[in-house]
Formats: structure tokens, C-alpha cells, sequence
């Protein structure tokens, strides 16, 4: 197997890069940038989220695995001080098809401009916000028109993301197996004038909601971490991707409840 390691840039977590290739390079375990066949995300979930995105197109050949150098890491199965046990894991698998692998689904937006359509993978969250006022904008579920809303933004998370961004918009936290797409209100008027659903709304792989901003609007899109400013959208089509999933490689189990619990309870079982 070949492997790739990205690493968040701090002091721990370049010795850590360090001494992962020291080891890979002791068993023979070759590095490989362009293909590797699983890449160890070392730092937060920010950096897993760059990972997700310097290898967004090759998403079928890649399995990740994450250790985390903070206090948080959603998407990391590892500490600093196990990083020689997951390393001897690793150098265990002999091939990309011998790995526990868990996948779990990625949103897909597709972005009609006025020059053509662009299409785009999330693995958190896809946002979007009005610059200068406050964004305007249809939403269609399945074709039909469901609301028009006003306000700071609209946020599409992943079931994965669904405990980042969108927990803090007062969204249910899914369990990321599931396939589905979160639609959460970023602080929406609602008056006697403008009226939208205030709530967040859970849309099943074979829905789809289509958000049409009014025309020219100055708005800020996200990407996870990456940020793009538009005025030139015409529509945006959000749903469950259908071709793809993002894969992670397990090495021990790691229930998804208990990293909740863990990471917004507090309590650890002894």
C-alpha cells in the first residue's frame, strides 16, 4: 500500500509527520503524494477537511484515517501518543482491499451560473451568505417552491457535518451513515412580512432542494474551509451525491455516539 500523510503545520504535529515516515520508511511502506492508497490526516478536522478536498477526485481509490494534535477531533480516531500502535496497524494491510472501511455521504452541489454549470463536494457543509444585506432567496424541494427566505444565510451540511456548523445553528446531529442532507436556517426574519419554516429540515438521498438567490446578488459560498465570493449564480442544486462516498479506515471501533458524547457531554466511560 501507499500512503500520504497531511499534517496541520504545528510543532507536534510535524515530529508526529516525522516520525510516521520513519517508520513507513523502516517497513518499507512507500509514499506517494499524487495516488496514495490511504492518507493519515494529522491535526484537526480542519486538516481532515483538506485532505478531503487536495484529493476530492479520488475519492474511490483513497481511505482516511485521522490522529488529532488538539482538544477536538470529530473526524480523527487517534491520539498523539498512539500514533506508533496505528502505525503498526497500518503497515499490517497488505493491500487497499484488506482495510475495515466505513463510508459515509458527501453533498453535492451543482452551480448554475450564467456562464454554465459547476459541480462541487462538501464534507461538512456547504453555505451560503449574504454580503453587505441580508441574502434572498427561494428554496424548492423537489421542484416545487417551498418558502422564500430572508436572513444571513443557508447552511447544507452532511451527516458527518451535521455536529459542526449546523449543531451550532440548532440542527439535529445525524448519525453520518445515513444518507441525507441537513437544510439549517442561518438566523432568518420572521415577522408578519417574511415567514420561513425556522427549523432545520433532514431531506432523504432521493430529495433534492434547489436554492435560487434573487439576481446579482453579492454572496459569500463555502466549501468546508474554502470560500468563494458570486454574483453571478443563477440556482443551486443540493442532494446526497450519488456516485461517491468518502471512506475512512478503521482499525478499532469507534462508535459515533460515543464521540458525541465525548465531545459535547463531557463524561468518558471508565
Amino acid at each position: 500500500m501507499k500512503y500520504n500523510v497531511i499534517e496541520r503545520g504545528d510543532d507536534i504535529s510535524k515530529e508526529l509527520t516525522a516520525r510516521f515516515h520513519a517508520l513507513a520508511a523502516e517497513q518499507g511502506m512507500p509514499r506517494d503524494e499524487e495516488n496514495p492508497d490511504i492518507v493519515l490526516s494529522i491535526g484537526g478536522d480542519g486538516t481532515m477537511l483538506q485532505a478531503f478536498h487536495n484529493y476530492v477526485h479520488r475519492l474511490d481509490d483513497i481511505a482516511f484515517v485521522g490522529l488529532h494534535t488538539g482538544h477536538l477531533g470529530f473526524f480523527a480516531d487517534w491520539k498523539p501518543h498512539e500514533l506508533d500502535h496505528l502505525a503498526s496497524l497500518v503497515f499490517n494491510v497488505s493491500t487497499p482491499e484488506d482495510l475495515h472501511i466505513v463510508q459515509y455521504p458527501v453533498v453535492e452541489i451543482e452551480i448554475t451560473t450564467e456562464n454554465g454549470v459547476e459541480t462541487h463536494l462538501a464534507l461538512n457543509e456547504f453555505t451560503l451568505r449574504g454580503i453587505e444585506v441580508s441574502l434572498v432567496a427561494r428554496l424548492h424541494i423537489n421542484d416545487e417552491m417551498f418558502e422564500m427566505f430572508r436572513g444571513d444565510g443557508i447552511c447544507i451540511s452532511s451527516p458527518a457535518g451535521s455536529t459542526a456548523y449546523n449543531k451550532s445553528l440548532g440542527g439535529a446531529m445525524v448519525h453520518p451513515s445515513l444518507e441525507a442532507i441537513q437544510v439549517a436556517e442561518i438566523a432568518s426574519i420572521n415577522n408578519r412580512v417574511y415567514r420561513t419554516l425556522g427549523s432545520s429540515m433532514i431531506l432523504p438521498a432521493h430529495h433534492h432542494c434547489d436554492i435560487y438567490p434573487k439576481a446579482h446578488q453579492n454572496m459569500l459560498l463555502s466549501l468546508d474551509h474554502k470560500y468563494m465570493q458570486r454574483n453571478d449564480v443563477v440556482s443551486i442544486r443540493c442532494r446526497v451525491a450519488s456516485h461517491v462516498k468518502v471512506k475512512f479506515a478503521r482499525f478499532r471501533p469507534f462508535p459515533f455516539w460515543n464521540r458525541v458524547r465525548e465531545a459535547f457531554v463531557g463524561l468518558e466511560l471508565k
